[in-house]
This record gives structure tokens, C-alpha cells and sequence, in this order.
């Protein structure tokens, strides 16, 4: 009997480290959660956790790690799988992936977890409709929670310049009643993140965003900034989809709210906005559920198994 291939992926969040063993997307094999301490500690509890099950199940093609950041995805470059500027304590320069390629031998595919997010949707979630019939189909995925990412797959391939998307760091215009709040943005304030990410929803009215009724005023203002990043997506890159996850969006009718914003918002000028049953269709919760990081690092995994030598890095 042939052994089928197993991918590592690791989901790398500020707050937990969510490690599987699979045959794809859908056939998980097992699964652990970690709680994310210092870099020392939480790397070391993730190999022992792969070395296991690497027993069990076989030793891994490949690695899939989506990752908090900011980080360093750029393949050739010599702190590629590194955290880099994050403002996530005692992470900061911190080699990631590194410890996995030389313990397993085997290549890393590496990238933010909202990147990672939106190739797992583009390709199994949201996206399956247009990835299979429409040339060159573009897909953009923005998680709100603790913070607020963007990621893009445009024509298949997840968008990368110099480093990757920083969604949560576009400026939008104030919502009405919202010009004193200065934002919770440890970098610039009151950008998309500072505004609208679930801290800035708590600091803002002075309770967690999950004890806001669904009827609270919060709400229109949260929808106000959303839908202004999402007219600014579709300005900068025209998607054919734009998914809206994590935990802020679970909120009953919210996305309901963003899209009659961003219908407002296009003013009649984007096609989108030419049809109410068309922007239902635009604006979307993820197929794959609210949180479909482990999906993406899949998906990473799948990439860097198929990629050739010449676009792996080594490992000293």
C-alpha cells in the first residue's frame, strides 16, 4: 500500500500556536493547541508535538506556517521565515520556520495567517466558484479581531510586494461621532485596526465587543469602517470576492450592515454596486467557517511541497 503524503501546518496566533498533521485540507489527522509563551518555549512544544506524530503518521512532506507578523515572506531573502517588526512582546526577530526545516529536512512554505487565510478560501472556501471559472480571479480576505489583517490571492497566487498586505494599516475616514477616539493602534493611532478591531470596540464603549447587543450603536460605526476598507480594496485591486472573517464579524446582521455601507460608500461607480444581489455575493463570510488559518498553512504546505528547489531556502 502506497503511504500517502502528510503536510505540517502550523496556525501561529499572538495568543495560541494551533499545530495539525494531514493528508489535505479536509482529512486533518490530529491536532494540538499551544498557548503562544516566549519563542523558546512555544517552537520547542511544536516540535515535540510533530516529532510525535511524525512517528505515528510518517514524517512530513512539508510545512505550512501562517503566522502573526509583521514577517518576512520573501523567498531568497535571508531572514525569509522570520517575525519580524511585531508588536507582539519577546517576538520581535525571531526565526520561525527555520527551526522546522532543520529539524525535518523538508521545505517551509511561510506567510502571514490572513495571507495563508485567503488562499485556503480562494481555494476550498469562499472563493470556489470564481477560482474555477473565472481567469485571473481575485479574492481578498480581511479578518477582525484582535487586530485586523488583509490578505489578497490575485490570479491564483497570493499577492505579495515587498513584503506582504498590511490591510489593517489603510486609513478611512471618520465615522460620524467617532472624531475624538484616538484610536489603539500602537503604530499609527486610529488607521483601520486602531478604529475597528475588537480592543478598539472595548476601549471605545467600555465593554468587550461580545457584550454589545446586536442593536448597539457600535455596530453602524463598525460597519462604516469596514465597508471603507473594503470600497478601498475594491479601488486598488477590483476582487471578484471579498471575505470578511474572524471573530467581530460573528456579530448577528453585521455583514448585513457593511455591504449597505459599501453600497453607499461605491456611490453607484464600482460594479459591485450596480446590483443589491450582486453585493451580496461580493461581500461574504468565509466558507470554511470563522477561522480558517489551519486551512491556509495546509494550503502553504500543499505550495512548498510542489515548489522546486531553487525556490527553497536553506537552512544552515
Amino acid at each position: 500500500m502506497t503511504r500517502r503524503d502528510v503536510y505540517a501546518a502550523i496556525e501561529a496566533g499572538g495568543t495560541k500556536f494551533v499545530c495539525g498533521v494531514a493528508h489535505s485540507h479536509d482529512e486533518i489527522l490530529d491536532t494540538t493547541r499551544i498557548a503562544t509563551g516566549t519563542p523558546e518555549e512555544t517552537i520547542r512544544q511544536c516540535l515535540d508535538f510533530f516529532k510525535s506524530k511524525a512517528k505515528q503518521y510518517g514524517s512530513p512532506r512539508s510545512f505550512g506556517i501562517g503566522s502573526f507578523g509583521a514577517l518576512d515572506p520573501s523567498i531568497g531573502s535571508p531572514r525569509f521565515g522570520w517575525i519580524t517588526e511585531t508588536p507582539k512582546a519577546g517576538w520581535r526577530h525571531t526565526d520561525l520556520a527555520g527551526p522546522f526545516a532543520r529539524q525535518f529536512g523538508v521545505p517551509v512554505g511561510f506567510d502571514t495567517d490572513v495571507n495563508a487565510a485567503a488562499l485556503a478560501e480562494f481555494r476550498w472556501g469562499a472563493g470556489i466558484s470564481i477560482a474555477a471559472g473565472t481567469s485571473g480571479a481575485t479574492l481578498v480576505y480581511f479578518t477582525v479581531g484582535t487586530g485586523i489583517g488583509g490578505g489578497a490571492v490575485v490570479g491564483g497566487r497570493l499577492l505579495h510586494g515587498l513584503v506582504h498586505p498590511e490591510m489593517g494599516h489603510l486609513k478611512t475616514p471618520r465615522a460620524p461621532g467617532d472624531l475624538e477616539f484616538s484610536g489603539v493602534c500602537a503604530y499609527h493611532g486610529d488607521c483601520l485596526e486602531g478604529l475597528a478591531c475588537g480592543p478598539a470596540i472595548n476601549e471605545r464603549w467600555g465593554v468587550p465587543a461580545e457584550e454589545l447587543e446586536a442593536d448597539h450603536e457600535a455596530w453602524n460605526m463598525e460597519s462604516f469602517y469596514l465597508a471603507h476598507a473594503v470600497v478601498s480594496v475594491t479601488a486598488l485591486l477590483s476582487p471578484h470576492i471579498v471575505v470578511l472573517g474572524g471573530g467581530v464579524m460573528s456579530v448577528d446582521g453585521l455583514i448585513g450592515k457593511v455591504r449597505r455601507e459599501a453600497e453607499s460608500a461605491m456611490a453607484g461607480y464600482f460594479p459591485p454596486a450596480w446590483g443589491h444581489d450582486h453585493l451580496n455575493d461580493y461581500i461574504v463570510k468565509p466558507g470554511l467557517g470563522e477561522t480558517p488559518g489551519l486551512s491556509g498553512a495546509i494550503a502553504l504546505a500543499i505550495d512548498a511541497a510542489q515548489s522546486t528547489p531553487s525556490r527553497e531556502r536553506s537552512y544552515p
